[in-house]
């Protein structure tokens, strides 16, 4: 009975070999078949192949988007299970109305040669598209309420960031990813008209997916959404406003881009309705001027938000040393020495070695009053010292908010301030540094002053969104491919 040949194995016992799950889609997804055991195919499948100066069968390996999902439930599954117990939800009853939600990250990343590769000829760069179950909820039938029955504890280890899609190519050459990518994009498209039936807990049951983009850096946002490079006028991805707009004014900004606007936008830039100029044409799409990808939530990467201010920081240290308050145009090697001072220093006192690219350890370390104290000790004036102090006082009590996982619960105070707080900041930016944000401001300093609390206020976190899960398994990516 039991010892029969694999291939008469009755689906009970199929759901037992690992990797292989009976599930169904209602209705069936569009161009997508219907086999449940397929497992990693080739990124470039459906594809012609027309890729010639690569071998195009090495370029990309996938999963199924849907196949993946599968999988990931189904390894939830005693975590399902648990919660509609706990929640005194009756097993049996429930079983439709699950809802999940999705976070996507995508990161290129550079060097991932080989150390005596003697493989196919690769790029030398490559692209990992991954997601992460964030939450299950259920929506019983006679319930208004929605009731959350699995928070994913560790959203941005890599330990919760399961890889879809792993490629070889360089995440600027858009054209490549952005092909790659496409079948992906419409299997996405094609899971969000329809239902998931899975069996858990030995019941089919329905899941519903929701998916968010919003693991990706802001140089993957705009190449996805269609924006002008990380340079432009229009600084942000969440809002419309222009560099010098939001030098001017630094805190009072709303979100207002989406994915359907640049979509639209690009249509107008496409097709010039108005017959006009470049430059009012552009500043009618707001800097969209290429066709929209990928869908991703406007949001901010808690990440790079920590290096690209710490990056200011070390700039407005390195200004302050040299006192570029009282003399506007110093010259490039008096800038030198001021840089060379504060390294100097800052590997003396806090034993930080200097980088060559701002990284995330040297932000956090950079970032702190011990580091403020060890610089305020060559800056020259006492005025200044207490105003470098007073800046880096109020970036701490914001800096929680956007990097907690549930900011309401482990940072309520900070929560609160934060509006406050980042309006203080932005009047000594605009009164103490004028030289330095005189019509001029770096991307992610405003969104950081404008957009947080709004953020927060949408999505109830903006740490459990962000791409750090990703960025920590590309480290084990890298060791992989450095192995074979």
């Amino acid at each position: 009975q039991i010892f029969q040949p694999l291939h008469t194995l009755r689906a009970a016992e199929k759901e037992l070999l690992p990797g292989f799950h009976q599930f169904e889609w209602q209705p069936a997804l569009k161009n997508v078949s219907t086999s449940c055991n397929v497992g990693i195919i080739n990124g470039l499948s459906g594809w012609t192949s027309s890729l010639d100066d690569s071998p195009a069968d090495t370029i990309t390996r996938r999963f199924r988007y849907d196949v993946a999902l599968v999988a990931a439930q189904k390894d939830l599954e005693e975590d399902i299970m648990e919660g509609l117990r706990d929640t005194g939800m009756e097993d049996s009853a429930c079983t439709l109305g699950f809802r999940v939600m999705i976070k996507e990250c995508c990161d290129g990343m550079g060097d991932v040669s080989e150390k005596h590769g003697g493989g196919p000829a690769v790029p030398e760069k490559a692209v990992r598209f991954s997601f992460t179950v964030m939450s299950v909820s259920i929506q019983a039938e006679d319930e208004q309420e929605e009731v959350t029955i699995f928070t994913e504890p560790k959203p941005n280890s890599e330990l919760s960031c399961k890889p879809l899609c792993l490629m070889f190519v360089d995440e600027s050459d858009h054209e490549t990813p952005t092909a790659v990518l496409g079948p992906i994009v419409a299997e996405r498209n094609a899971m969000k008209e329809s239902r998931l039936i899975l069996s858990m807990g030995g019941m089919p049951r329905s899941f519903r997916f929701h998916f968010r983009g919003t693991g990706y850096d802001e140089k993957m946002v705009r190449e996805m959404e269609g924006l002008e490079a990380s340079g432009s006028t229009y600084i942000c991805t969440l809002c419309d406003s222009s560099r010098a707009e939001a030098a001017q004014n630094m805190v009072l900004h709303s979100i207002t881009r989406s994915h359907d606007e640049n979509l639209e936008r690009y249509e107008i830039w496409r097709t010039n309705p108005f017959s006009e100029s470049v430059d009012e044409l552009r500043d009618r799409v707001k800097g969209v001027s290429a066709k929209p990808f990928l869908e991703t939530q406007p949001t901010l990467d808690a990440l790079h938000c920590d290096i690209g201010n710490a990056t200011e920081f070390y700039k407005i240290f390195q200004d302050e040393i040299g006192e570029v308050y009282k003399n506007p145009n110093p010259r490039r090697e008096e800038r030198r020495s001021w840089r060379a001072a504060l390294d100097k220093q800052l590997r003396k006192k806090m034993k930080l070695k200097p980088v060559m690219r701002m990284n995330g350890n040297y932000a956090r370390r950079l970032m702190t009053m011990e580091a403020t104290e060890v610089v305020c000790e060559l800056v020259p004036s006492e005025e200044r010292r207490e105003v470098l102090r007073e800046l880096m006082r109020l970036y701490l009590q914001m800096k929680p908010v956007w990097r907690a996982t549930c900011p309401a619960k482990e940072c309520p105070d900070q929560l609160c301030r934060y509006s406050f707080n980042s309006q203080r900041f932005a009047d000594l930016l605009s009164a103490t540094f004028k030289y330095r944000y005189n019509g001029k401001t770096t991307n992610y300093l405003h969104k950081t002053l404008a957009h947080v609390p709004e953020i927060i206020e949408r999505d109830g976190s903006i740490g459990a969104w962000a791409s750090e899960g990703n960025e920590s398994a590309n480290k084990l990516f890298r060791r992989f491919r450095k192995m074979n």
